[in-house]
């Protein structure tokens, strides 16, 4: 049975008609990704759904006793509470349970011998077994210890927007409802919390219905998408993949159709035109028909932002940072860096929250000066800076502004890639604002749609460096994907922060990682294989440990080995054994000096990835074999001592 079922369900806010006639329903085993570009309703009808949202008209049936949870983007919260108060803020008695045995505690580590004190938590702790108080306690710790939250005391109010989301998500998870509603679950998450939301929610129950940017991440979690486009709805039964592959067959099909009724409308027209008189039935329906075909619309099948900016030259001088550094509070976020930027650079910026990445990207575009060191830009450079907060600043400047006239201020005309110019309003239109929209003001728009405007102002001011911070927040899958579309061909400079992992395997092959104490390496190639390198030096890490202990017990072994034992015989190195124990080292050395080579020459291939991959696997060959050669010497060595 079904747990949530629209039908005809009509949304209108006035200057756009979100839904038409919306009907699907949500069973049980749904995992169902909600796709659609910025403002076209996904985060309306997630409220439409919890109730939170009137409908126009239609209606949302919902089965009788089905628990659902909503995770809005920006979650509500008492800044009074502490972390754990939060969490079980609407678990009711479970959550007076835990409190009060942990009060009951408190007080009998001061007064030991109190037995009132004992008999109530004896009795309290009989009602945590009961209602399953301990399990859930014990799971909101692994969850909250899983998003990068370790204090459970501490109070709300202290905790940035960020740090609230993951606390609000916690909260969604603990509650297991029949269906859980997110709305940009991913946002504020790193790499390693994304992948565990990523397990965690493979394993889950219940329905889920989710908005995401993440693509890697929808396509792990869902078995269906359900796509919105321009008040429409399209149900497509399997992951995102499988989307995209239906979804470019289907606009081929729109195509060809398309195509075919205008031939045959310019074929009916042709005869209208020779005035045929409708003295028979079959040429009263034949002029019936063509009217139809006239009267037929299409809907333009592209429904996506059009990315079509001009570039302007770019120096050979780009940004030049030299022993840059810059703390904040005795911590230490950028230490002694140097680097200079060419202009063929795509680096992506990676670290956790409040490593130091923004305060890097406001380092080079001189909004903040570091505590030391220099930074250069060259006279040829226009930046453009995409910043993570770019929908407040657009708020607080341009709330009451028409769209258009923000637009405007960089130009009444605007030139194209092939060189034309168009208005201000097309170019608004090619970003996916109509004409009605266009004249509302900016605070008529949403959260996403205010980044896509953001964007666009940023593009047709013709940049020649691009810096994206967090680029993907809010902005749709379908802009998401032209946007790398337009990074690819950019003729500049590109550097993105972006926890974003799809993001950054397409549009970067260099990564620049942000360590504790202000450290900052590089590695070559896209984010898929830096994790290949964290991969085998954390595999490396482990061998050697391994090896470690393993000496050691032997060492142990050694001293406690009884004397029958130690005068077994030992097994001496034949000769071929002997010469080739004498050859490893050489070989070692040179294959070591090999790796060096090729890492060195990896390091200068970035922007050519089918070169850059073919090196890194001679690099994994190469350390591979380094191994099996050190494994093989340190075993010869034992049987010459």
């Amino acid at each position: 049975m079904s747990i949530v079922t629209l039908q005809s369900v009509k949304k209108d806010f006035g200057i756009k008609e979100l839904l038409k006639d919306a009907s699907f329903s949500l069973d049980p085993n749904d995992k169902v990704g909600l796709i659609g570009t910025n403002g076209s309703g996904k985060s309306t009808l997630l409220k439409m759904i919890a109730r939170l949202e009137s409908i126009d008209s239609g209606q949302i049936l919902v089965n009788s006793g089905a628990k659902i949870v909503y995770l809005p983007q920006q979650p509500d919260m008492d800044e009074n509470h502490t972390v754990l108060e939060q969490v079980f803020a609407d678990s009711g008695e479970q959550m007076n349970l835990v409190k009060e045995y942990e009060e009951l505690s408190d007080k009998l580590a001061h007064y030991p011998d109190d037995s009132q004190l004992m008999s109530r938590l004896s009795t309290v702790m009989e009602r945590m077994d009961a209602t399953g108080a301990w399990e859930v306690e014990t799971n909101a710790k692994i969850i909250l210890t899983k998003l990068g939250i370790v204090d459970f005391d501490v109070k709300v109010g202290t905790l940035s927007g960020g740090y609230r989301k993951r606390i609000a998500l916690a909260a969604a998870l603990i509650s297991e409802p029949d269906l859980l509603l997110m709305d940009e679950p991913t946002n504020h998450l790193d790499a390693l919390s994304v992948e565990w939301l990523q397990s965690y929610l493979n394993r889950y129950r219940g329905a889920l219905l989710l908005i995401t940017h993440d693509r890697y991440f929808l396509d792990k979690v869902t078995n269906r998408i359900i796509e919105i486009d321009r008040g429409d709805i399209y149900n497509y039964t399997g992951n995102y993949s499988y989307y995209l592959e239906k979804k470019a067959l289907a606009e081929e099909s729109a195509v060809s159709t398309q195509r075919k009724h205008q031939g045959l409308l310019r074929k009916e027209l042709e005869w209208l035109k020779k005035g045929p008189k409708a003295r028979s039935t079959k040429q009263k329906a034949r002029i019936d028909r063509a009217h139809a075909l006239r009267d037929t619309e299409f809907k333009d099948i592209n429904g996506k932002v059009d990315i079509s900016t001009v570039g302007r030259r770019i120096g050979k001088k780009v940004i030049e940072l030299k022993n840059v550094s810059k703390a904040y509070n005795n911590r230490t976020l950028i230490h002694d860096f140097t680097y200079e930027f060419s202009p063929e650079d795509r680096i992506g910026i990676i670290g956790g929250n409040g490593a130091g990445k923004s305060t890097l990207m406001d380092i080079m575009t001189a909004r903040i000066k570091p505590d030391s060191g220099s930074v250069e830009i060259g006279t040829t450079i226009h930046i453009g800076y995409f910043n993570q907060h770019s929908e407040e600043l657009l708020t607080a400047v341009n709330d009451d502004q028409r769209v258009i006239d923000y637009i405007k201020e960089e130009g009444e005309f605007i030139q194209i890639s092939d060189g034309t110019k168009i208005t201000a309003s097309q170019m608004l239109e090619r970003f996916l604002f109509p004409g009605n929209q266009q004249y509302a003001p900016i605070n008529k728009l949403s959260g996403g749609e205010k980044r896509r405007l953001y964007l666009l102002r940023i593009l047709i001011s013709a940049p020649n460096v691009l810096i994206l911070d967090e680029p993907t927040n809010d902005l749709d899958v379908q802009t998401l994907a032209v946007l790398e579309d337009y990074l690819e061909d950019f003729n500049g400079c590109v550097v993105v922060v972006s926890h974003d992992r799809y993001f950054l395997d397409r549009t970067v092959d260099r990564i620049f990682a942000l360590e504790e104490g202000g450290g900052l390496r590089q590695y070559p190639g896209n984010y898929s294989i830096y994790l290949d390198y964290k991969k085998a030096e954390e595999a490396h890490s482990l061998r050697g440990v391994a090896i470690q202990q393993e000496t050691q017990k032997t060492v142990i072994a050694e001293k406690v080995v009884s004397p029958v034992i130690e005068t077994k015989k030992v097994r001496r190195l034949s000769n071929w054994e002997r010469r080739e124990f004498e050859e490893l080292e050489g070989k070692i050395a040179k294959l070591e000096v090999d790796k060096t080579a090729v890492e060195k020459k990896l390091a200068t291939m970035a922007g050519n990835f089918s070169q850059v991959q073919k090196l890194y696997e001679e690099v994994e060959t190469l350390k591979k074999n380094i191994d099996l050669a050190t494994e093989r010497w340190l075993e010869l060595a034992e049987m010459e001592s």
